[in-house]
């Protein structure tokens, strides 16, 4: 039995159509867009997010510098179709690379690289312990010399010695005064002795 035209070229849009619905389930999963973007430069960075064109599982995530250094800061994280991944710190001027691996929606596992620059990112400011104003007034200030210092100490030390020795004079009666005043004291009460003795 032969088959119409009709028939076979309807039965050929079919597979044609079965064909096209088929190829897109068997396609891995691709990155679809990244931040920072592939050869991008950027001023400040402090996370990395990848754009799957479908839900993923279980991410890996690298980012490392020129030199080899790593930056990711423990595992990343998952949301349907993105994975963002936390860093050390906010990444200094450089070339950077987001190395990456996921398992797609089909199974297969799939793995690229993002590379981008870091450059103008905003440096620390060391502190200052004091003002220039400060400074400049702690130097201008003189500072006497060792021999002057001690000519000063010894100074004040021989008004001080001197102070002391008024007070104690000024404390009390001088020593020969007591002895005078005793020694009269004696002479009157022999006399007084001398008079009893000599009345009748």
């Amino acid at each position: 039995m032969k088959r119409s035209p009709l028939a076979a070229l309807t039965a050929l849009l079919a597979a044609l159509l079965a064909l096209g619905v088929a190829t897109p389930a068997l396609a891995h999963d691709t990155l679809k867009g990244s931040d920072p973007k592939k050869d991008s430069t950027v001023e400040k960075v402090e996370q990395v997010k990848l754009e799957f064109n479908a839900r993923v599982r279980m991410p890996y995530v690298i980012v490392r510098d020129a030199g080899g250094k790593a930056f990711q800061d423990g595992k990343p994280e998952l949301d349907g179709r993105w994975v963002t991944q936390a860093l050390t710190e906010t990444l200094p001027d450089g070339a950077y690379t987001i190395a990456y691996r996921v398992v797609s929606s089909d199974g297969h596992p799939i793995e690229g690289e993002v590379p981008f620059t870091v450059k103008g990112a905003p440096k620390a400011e060391p502190s200052e312990s004091a003002t220039p104003e400060a400074s400049a007034s702690a130097a201008a200030t003189p500072v006497g010399t060792p021999t002057q210092a001690q000519a000063t100490a010894t100074e004040q030390a021989s008004a001080e010695q001197a102070s002391a020795e008024q007070g104690q004079e000024g404390g009390g009666f001088p020593v020969w005064l007591i002895v005078v005043v005793g020694a009269l004291v004696g002479i009157g009460i022999g006399f007084l002795i001398s008079a009893r003795k000599a009345k009748p």
